[in-house]
């Protein structure tokens, strides 16, 4: 029965502080389906967020790293738990047969089946031009999707939960009655737990951005265990050569093409 699949999940906090490890790993616990178990690691250095793109740039290769060794021991997913989708492009290229999901994209493509326009309540204003670039790159463009500004550090949204609150709605209220949006992303992992409390308040929908990471990547592991369906290797995602990556260094999750039982 496809509801009684076993699914093994890695969420990656990509950062360099376990600090967000175990409040994610039990929030993502209470939610995970039964078949499901999810692991939560962060890096071992690095900056404690990636508002800028040269902190991104940084942490890539842990994240490559990561993502090949959690092929490698059996994971069917893994997600990089920062809105960004940080070296999520790139991790596909050097596995296999393992779904490595961005909350962004999981995010923005659930927002488009529940309405036809909708806002991302981001962390800071610095953050909004490369959400937008990867909006765009998955296929909604501004006369889809809006962002807005909290003015809130990543670290500061679950230590003061009512500044959190209070910007959450005063920034989602504008979005719905300025913007006129029909579902509010928390574009921030940071942000999880609130989501709730928001939508009743508002009366559409509000996604959580690591719940829906999480439950895309559930959906992906079932169809893919009935249908072999993963990332094509055909161009955008092809694995560069073996002979290359070795003269570079670099590890792969170098499992062959079948996928495990």
């Amino acid at each position: 029965m496809i509801g009684m699949t076993k699914r093994r999940i890695l969420w990656i906090n990509p950062v360099g502080t376990d600090r967000f490890d175990i409040p994610i790993g039990d929030y993502l616990n209470r939610v995970k389906g039964s078949g499901t178990m999810v692991d939560v690691v962060s890096l071992d250095r690095g900056p404690t967020h990636l508002n800028f793109i040269s902190y991104e740039a940084l942490v890539v290769p842990e994240i490559l790293k990561k993502a090949c060794f959690a092929e490698r021991d059996g994971y069917d997913a893994v997600i990089v738990g920062c809105f960004n989708d940080t070296g999520v492009s790139e991790a596909r290229e050097l596995t296999n047969k393992l779904y490595v999901i961005g909350p962004g994209e999981a995010s923005h493509k659930l927002a488009s089946v529940f309405g036809q326009r909708w806002c991302v309540l981001v962390s800071q204003e610095k953050c909004i031009p490369r959400m937008r670039n990867n909006a765009i790159r998955y296929g909604f463009g501004p006369e889809r999707v809006i962002f807005r500004s909290l003015d809130i550090g990543v670290h500061e949204f679950q230590s003061d939960l009512g500044r959190t609150k209070e910007a959450l709605s005063l920034a989602a209220h504008e979005a719905v009655r300025r913007d006129r949006v029909e579902t509010i992303i928390l574009g921030c992992t940071a942000q999880y737990g609130f989501y709730k409390e928001l939508q009743k308040e508002l009366g559409i929908p509000v996604l959580d951005v690591a719940i829906a990471a999480l439950k895309y990547s559930e959906f992906l592991i079932e169809i893919g265990q009935v249908t072999s369906w993963y990332h094509s290797k055909a161009l955008s995602y092809a694995t560069p050569p073996l002979d290359e990556l070795s003269n570079l260094d670099v590890t792969t999750a170098d499992n062959g093409n079948e996928h495990k039982d």
